[in-house]
């Protein structure tokens, strides 16, 4: 029987592993699959040894005060790994975590392969060199990134992303509505804070005062909204709950519409007129499932500032790298406030032949993107299967 250790270091990495599994299962259902993993992976058999939820952390000084926890959990795995002998080792996003891994399992014999390049393009490109030694493949989800592995000498394959897979061309907005059972006619805005438990702390109360301020101006303008925020574990929408209550605490009159939801992010977007979103994969499905958005971030000043100096490129969200240019609004840590964000977010709403443009360039980037990836990922994958026999 074929075995593979497989670590996911979030709630992203969970979806790109569930559909690579999905993959690999249709080739041998056979499959033994241990390591970290996610609730959607665990779904389709995988052994998680851990939370997930211990690596979803975020943000240097983050990641410093759980950094005693996170090397046992490392040292731990990587003497289980080594005790049962995979056939492979797949290393889904995480890099910091799962590089250490990688380099030290592939100097035991085990082949690594990475899932998802670290964005060397846009910090950090120094990083390519010790990547060198620590990934036998690396599996690309976007066509920019092959020519910086193959320069140096690592084994590389582009496959796309599995999102642009996954989500229609063409989203049934009406469908989603009468799916979520939400009125026609308010405006929909979905609110997207983060996976992690810690960026929701930093932007739940970004997120719900910007709602009353979008609220305002719709209200002066005739209009009505709605606001959506769909949350992927229990942790994150108590984090949320808690501190839209608070809100309502101080301000027991305030119109605004909230709808906390337990998981249904895909359902919400595609029902929303508009987004705003936390910097990460979310911004992606956002723009493969056609929506405008506002893009924001806060974290920690001394994260903040430290990875300003490492920053290569000019933006940080997704579909503008993708594009190449500024398509959606990105406002980050100090420029990131309510009245900021919701006047940025009604003018692109305002903005008709702007939305028109955005949709064909969204076009584009989904075409560009549907590779039919999982199983181009698992063909990867199986190659070292059939090389251990």
């Amino acid at each position: 029987m074929a075995k593979i250790a497989v670590v996911a270091g979030e709630a992203s990495g969970d979806l790109l592993g569930y559909h690579l599994i999905q993959a690999l299962k249709q080739q041998d259902p056979t499959l033994e699959i241990f390591g970290i993993a996610g609730p959607k992976m665990m779904r389709l058999g995988a052994r998680s040894l851990f939370p997930i939820e211990r690596l979803s952390v975020r943000g240097y000084l983050e990641v410093l005060t759980h950094l005693r926890g996170l090397l046992k959990l490392r040292k731990q795995l990587y003497q289980e790994i080594l005790r049962q002998q995979p056939d492979v080792f797949i290393g889904i996003d995480a890099p910091d975590f799962n590089f250490w891994l990688e380099r030290k399992l592939k100097a035991k014999g085990i082949p690594t392969i990475h899932y998802v390049s670290p964005s060397i393009w846009a910090w950090r490109a120094n990083r390519i060199h010790s990547i060198k030694r620590a990934v036998s493949h690396m599996l690309a989800l976007f066509p920019f990134e092959p020519p910086l592995y193959q320069q140096v000498g690592v084994p590389v394959t582009y496959i796309g992303h599995p999102l642009a897979d996954a989500l229609p061309i063409e989203p049934d907005m009406a469908l989603a509505r009468e799916t979520l059972k939400l009125k026609p006619q308010p405006t929909i805005i979905a609110l997207l804070p983060g996976s992690r438990q810690s960026e929701v702390q930093y932007h739940a109360k970004l997120m719900l005062d910007t709602a009353v301020q979008f609220d305002r101006l719709m209200r002066e303008n005739g209009q009505q909204v709605q606001f959506l925020v769909p949350l992927v574990t229990r942790e994150t929408r108590d984090l949320f709950t808690r501190a839209w209550h608070e809100l309502l605490t101080l301000t027991p009159d305030t119109p605004v519409q909230i709808q906390i939801m337990f998981g249904h992010a895909h359902e919400a977007m595609t029902a929303a007129d508009a987004v705003l979103v936390a910097s990460g994969t979310a911004t992606l499905e956002a723009a493969l499932l056609k929506k405008p958005m506002v893009i924001t971030y806060k974290m920690s000043s001394l994260s903040w500032q430290l990875l300003k100096r490492l920053r290569l490129q000019p933006y940080v969200g997704l579909p503008n790298i993708l594009a190449g240019q500024s398509l959606v609004p990105e406002l980050l840590q100090d420029a990131a406030t309510p009245d900021t964000l919701a006047q940025t977010l009604y003018n692109v709403l305002a903005d008709k032949q702007g939305l028109v443009r955005l949709q064909e360039k969204y076009r584009q980037i989904h075409l560009q993107l549907k590779q039919n990836s999982a199983q181009k990922a698992a063909a990867v994958v199986a190659q070292f299967l059939k090389a251990s026999v």
